[in-house]
C-alpha cells in the first residue's frame, strides 16, 4: 500500500491515486466537520470543499509526517472552517453596520459557524512544547517557509524543520486519538 505522500506525488499525472487519497480520509474528515458544525449538508459541503482545495495544492504537498496526508488534510478542514467563521462574523457586523436584517426564505444547507468547529484544536496545540507550538504556528497558520520560522524562532531551517515535523506528528496522534473516541 501506498503512502500518503506517495498518493500526491502521483497524483500529478494521474487522479486515481488522488481517488485512493480520498477514500482513505473521506470519513474520517466528514466526522470531523460534521462534529463541529453538527449539520450534515454543512459537513458534506466542507468535505467537499477540503478535498477540492487539496486537489488544488496537492502539488505543494510537503510529506512532514512521516508519510501521512492527515494532519495536511485535517489543516485545510480547519483552515475552512476558521476562515467561514470569520466571513460569518464579517457579514453579520456589516449588516449590523447597516441596520439590515438578512433573512431567508428557506433554510440553508450551511450551518451557522461557532468557534465549536475549532474544538480541541487550541488543547491540542497548547500540549506541545513551546518550540514545536511555535514552530507549527508560524509554519501552517502564517504559512511562513521554513527559512522565514527559523529566524522567527532565532535557529536554523533544518532545527525549524524538525521542530514542525515533530509538532504536526503529535497533533497527529492527539487528533487521531479524539477521531477514534468520537467513533
Amino acid at each position: 500500500m501506498l503512502s500518503d505522500a506517495a498518493l500526491l506525488r502521483a497524483s500529478k499525472k494521474d487522479a486515481a491515486p488522488f481517488r485512493e487519497l480520498y477514500e482513505r480520509y473521506a470519513k474520517p474528515v466528514y466526522r470531523f466537520h460534521l462534529r463541529r458544525t453538527r449539520d450534515e449538508h454543512a459537513a458534506y459541503d466542507f468535505t467537499a470543499e477540503t478535498f477540492a482545495q487539496a486537489w488544488r495544492s496537492r502539488s505543494r504537498f510537503r510529506d512532514e509526517a512521516g508519510g501521512s496526508a492527515g494532519p495536511w488534510l485535517f489543516g485545510i478542514a480547519r483552515n475552512l472552517l476558521a476562515q467561514s467563521v470569520r466571513k460569518r462574523r464579517i457579514e453579520l457586523a456589516a449588516c449590523e453596520r447597516l441596520g439590515v436584517l438578512h433573512r431567508l426564505d428557506h433554510e440553508p444547507a450551511t450551518a451557522e459557524p461557532t468557534e465549536l468547529w475549532l474544538e480541541g484544536l487550541d488543547e491540542a496545540l497548547d500540549e506541545l512544547p513551546e518550540g514545536q507550538r511555535d514552530a507549527v504556528e508560524l509554519r501552517v497558520v502564517e504559512e511562513l517557509d521554513y527559512e522565514q520560522v527559523a529566524a522567527r524562532l532565532g535557529t536554523t531551517p533544518a532545527a525549524a524543520r524538525v521542530r514542525v515535523t515533530r509538532g504536526l506528528g503529535h497533533l497527529r496522534q492527539r487528533l487521531l486519538r479524539d477521531e477514534r473516541e468520537a467513533v
